[in-house]
């Protein structure tokens, strides 16, 4: 019982620190451009911009709904209109089926021709991808 809990405990030690700070997003040179906190997210001046809820709708500053990423990597606007798709690879593509870019594990986003435009480290993929189609980090 002694080895479960201290293994317990030195999870949560391990598991705090990344939970209480903000998952920055930045761009190809490695500036700021922005984080998300807890589902807030900011721009590079910490200022609120919008919001990635945990059912997947994306709001704006002022809580208007501006889109939603579904639980199967579908991307829809405000009106449910399919506008992209996020798969679990991490490929992202157009309402077309066209491959735009890449969310790489490592937290490198990609265009399509493979040039690395910023990074999320440590980021959700569907909330990378709610910064590029909803907020337009790294465009």
């Amino acid at each position: 019982m002694q080895k479960v809990m201290k293994m317990i405990l030195t999870m949560l030690l391990l598991l705090l620190p990344s939970m209480m700070t903000a998952q920055s997003v930045q761009n190809s040179n490695h500036s700021t451009v922005g984080y998300v906190r807890n589902g807030t997210v900011e721009n590079s001046n910490h200022s609120t911009i919008g919001y990635i809820r945990q059912d997947g709708t994306v709001e704006n500053s002022n809580h208007s709904t501006i889109g939603y990423i579904r639980q199967d990597g579908t991307v829809q606007n405000s009106n449910h209109s399919t506008i992209g798709y996020v798969r679990s690879d991490g490929t992202v593509l157009n309402s077309n089926h066209s491959t735009i870019g890449y969310i790489r594990s490592d937290g490198r986003i990609e265009n399509s021709n493979h040039s690395t435009i910023g990074y999320a480290k440590d980021m959700d993929q569907k909330h990378a991808a709610a910064l590029l189609f909803f907020f337009g980090f790294l465009k």
